[in-house]
């Protein structure tokens, strides 16, 4: 009798023990249901807001009817293909305002201290494309706090330059910067590792003594980049420019000496040059912006890049 009511009871426990283990497997498969629904739901409403915002920015940029306006690029920041201000995003802003039928005029508002030549060398390039294929269109560079370097080297393709009085403008020149840490690995007792193919490889390598060679081939480079940058200086300003080799030293001027220096055409706002020169007082803004989902793909590029790079380091 006592062995029947155990085996009852073990019997009884058993059922007991597999009906809460299915509640519970069920429990968590809903569970899993419901974050699955979350997580779509999160991703429909994420692609959502993309396309939202594309639109937008479409639907923004052509849909003034008939209302004549000047465009506005800003160029802000240094000039580098991963900053706002690089040639994709300028060209793209440009593009867009050159081919809208309600354009009167083009304003490039610049605020830089320069930056890559390449990239300003593209956006200079495209900017004599484009006043080419709209010649009716004009285009003008205002400058508010600083057009220096590569800035100006963009300035340079507009119809004329206007800026502030106290405005900076200049730096005609080219730079390459470095450190020397010789004396001070010595001094530390650290042992320098390179191994390299190629017999300058580790050119200007900054733990090794300056080799007299690479210095004046790098030297030589810079001078050949010096000599563009002043070629498409004088072929924008043409004799506007003073006769005067100080001009391309490297040295900047305020915005009211630049006048008489040839640099700057005269001094004027944005808000001027829309509404006295070109003759549309009303402004749409052209520029291109990196949104949320430029930045979360360039990170999961950048992530994926490196992951598949990790064994190789090519400089």
């Amino acid at each position: 009798m006592t062995d029947t009511k155990e085996k009852n009871n073990t019997g009884r426990f058993e059922d007991s023990l597999v009906s809460g283990l299915a509640r519970e497997v069920l429990k968590e498969q809903r569970r899993n249901r419901r974050w699955g629904i979350f997580f779509k739901l999160i991703f429909a409403m994420y692609i959502a807001i993309f396309f939202g915002v594309y639109a937008f920015e479409n639907f923004s940029l052509s849909s003034f009817g008939d209302r004549k306006h000047t465009a506005l690029i800003e160029i802000s920041g240094v000039i580098s293909a991963d900053t706002e201000a690089n040639a994709d995003f300028i060209v793209t802003g440009l593009r867009k305002a050159y081919e809208d039928k309600n354009t009167e005029g083009i304003i490039l508002r610049i605020n830089s201290p320069g930056g890559s030549p390449v990239q300003a060398g593209y956006v200079n390039d495209e900017i004599k494309r484009l006043r080419i294929k709209y010649p009716k269109i004009p285009l003008y560079a205002v400058i508010t706090d600083i057009c220096a370097s590569g800035g100006y080297y963009i300035a340079v393709a507009a119809d004329k330059i206007y800026a502030n009085r106290a405005s900076i403008v200049g730096s005609i020149g080219v730079v390459m910067s470095g450190f020397g840490f010789v004396d001070a690995i010595e001094k530390l007792g650290i042992e320098r590792r390179l191994l390299h193919s190629g017999e300058h490889k580790a050119l200007m390598d900054p733990f090794e003594p300056l080799d007299f060679y690479e210095e004046a081939h790098m030297q030589k480079l810079l001078d050949k980049i010096h000599q563009q940058f002043i070629s498409v200086v004088k072929d924008g300003r043409g004799d506007i420019l003073i006769k005067d080799e100080m001009l391309f030293s490297g040295l900047v001027w305020s915005g009211e000496e630049s006048i008489n220096l040839g640099l700057v055409d005269a001094l004027a706002s944005t808000s001027e040059v829309a509404r006295d020169i070109i003759g549309a007082e009303y402004i749409v803004n052209y520029t291109k912006r990196e949104n949320y989902f430029d930045r979360v793909a360039k990170q999961m590029s950048t992530v994926i890049f490196r992951n598949f790079n990790h064994t190789f380091l090519y400089q």
